[in-house]
This record gives structure tokens, C-alpha cells and sequence, in this order.
């Protein structure tokens, strides 16, 4: 089974993205940022065989322009945030098996990490996989069924409950697996933990080493 993974992304220019890291390290630089970790997030997506990738655009993907080369695009659609996952959810189940959604703020990722997750809901059996985020969110979501819409929206993003929040809404959909926790990057503070991160993978990719070269100047 291959399994659809999206990466979500707002687009320069066409959403505001990364304001509170802009308020530390200026707005251009957290579009440079934002946009470097993208790319190493996907390198890591297609470091894993069975993952099939895609971006998810907060926009109409007509009007991104070349904002998101390499992949297919995925309009993520209306509603909350919770909603949007919900929808992405279920066109890469629909049309894979099953579904994987990421952020692009967790660049730090290991590809061995999201080949577990793979394998975990290369299954018959109804699993799903969370990676929480240490601010009490997550950066990594998936499941091998459709989930109802409610599961999705019941929890509040955002907050440090989100996780705790999403695993409840989601009690009885299937087993879980927990994968390893990360920083995600909301704020020019978060940048020092998710590099430490970083170098302690065994082989960080191309993409993530001009990441890293791009977020130490803002560190201290």
C-alpha cells in the first residue's frame, strides 16, 4: 500500500505565515526560513519509498504559481485548521490507504522515523500514528481509515491541550503509535531546540544541513 503524505503550507505573498518568528528575526528572514524547511521536510518525505508526497496549499492552488514546485498540490479547502486536516485526511485515503500530514515548521525530522510510520499503517488492521510537538501540539498525524469530520474539529488547535485533544476525539479509531517528539519552530526561541534536534540524527540530509546553516545566525 502507498501511503499519501501532505505537507501543509501557506504561500508568500498570499497568506501571513510565521508572523511571531517574524517578530523576532524579521519577516523576509522567516520567509527564507519557512521556505528552507519546507524543502528539507520534503526531502525527508522522499527519502521513505512508500511515501507518496504532496503539498497542501492553504490557498487555491491556481493562484500559487510556481510557490510549490516538485510535487502535486492539494488545496487543503475551508473551515479551521481541524477541518482542512480532516479533508486532506481523507483525499489521500481515498486514494492511497492512508494518510500521513506533517507541517513544514518541523525540518529536523528523520526519515527513519516516518518509514516507522509507514510501516505502522501499512496494515489491515485501523491504526493511526501522532508525533506530538513539545508546546502540546503535533507534527505528524496519520491514520489507514477515514476518519468523521467531527474527529478533526471536536479538539482546538493551537493549544496546549491540541494533542491530548485529537487523541481523545480519535479514542476507538484505531491503535496508536506515538513516534518521537519534536520542537516546531513557532518563534525565533523555538530555533536553538530544533537545531539540537537536528544534529542529533545520524545523517542529516543535504536540505537539512542549508537549513541548519540558515537558522544559526538567529540563534542567541
Amino acid at each position: 500500500m502507498s501511503i499519501g503524505a501532505a505537507i501543509f503550507v501557506k504561500t508568500p505573498g498570499l497568506s501571513a505565515l510565521k508572523t511571531r518568528l517574524a517578530a523576532g528575526i524579521g519577516t523576509a528572514a522567516a520567509i527564507n526560513w519557512y521556505e528552507a524547511a519546507a524543502r528539507a521536510t520534503v526531502a525527508a518525505v522522499q527519502e521513505v519509498a512508500q511515501l507518496i508526497p504532496y503539498w497542501a496549499v492553504a490557498e487555491e492552488p491556481s493562484a500559487t504559481g510556481n510557490a510549490w514546485p516538485g510535487l502535486p498540490l492539494l488545496a487543503q479547502g475551508p473551515g479551521d485548521l481541524g477541518a482542512r486536516m480532516g479533508h486532506v485526511h481523507t483525499m489521500l485515503t481515498e486514494r492511497h490507504g492512508a494518510g500521513l500530514l506533517l507541517g513544514a515548521d518541523t525540518p529536523q525530522l528523520d526519515p527513519a522515523v516516518l518509514a516507522r510510520a509507514a510501516a505502522w499503517l501499512d496494515d489491515p488492521a485501523p491504526r493511526l500514528v501522532m508525533g506530538p510537538a513539545h508546546d502540546g501540539g503535533f507534527w505528524l498525524i496519520g491514520a489507514n481509515r477515514v476518519l468523521p469530520l467531527a474527529t478533526w474539529t471536536e479538539a482546538p488547535c493551537g493549544t496546549a491541550a491540541t494533542a491530548a485533544g485529537f487523541r481523545a476525539a480519535m479514542a476507538g479509531a484505531g491503535a496508536w503509535l506515538d513516534v518521537p517528539a519534536l520542537t516546531d519552530v513557532d518563534e525565533r526561541s523555538d530555533l536553538a531546540p530544533m537545531l539540537a534536534e537536528l544534529a542529533e540524527l545520524a545523517a542529516p540530509l543535504p536540505a537539512q544541513r542549508l537549513l541548519a546553516d540558515a537558522s544559526r545566525p538567529y540563534i542567541g
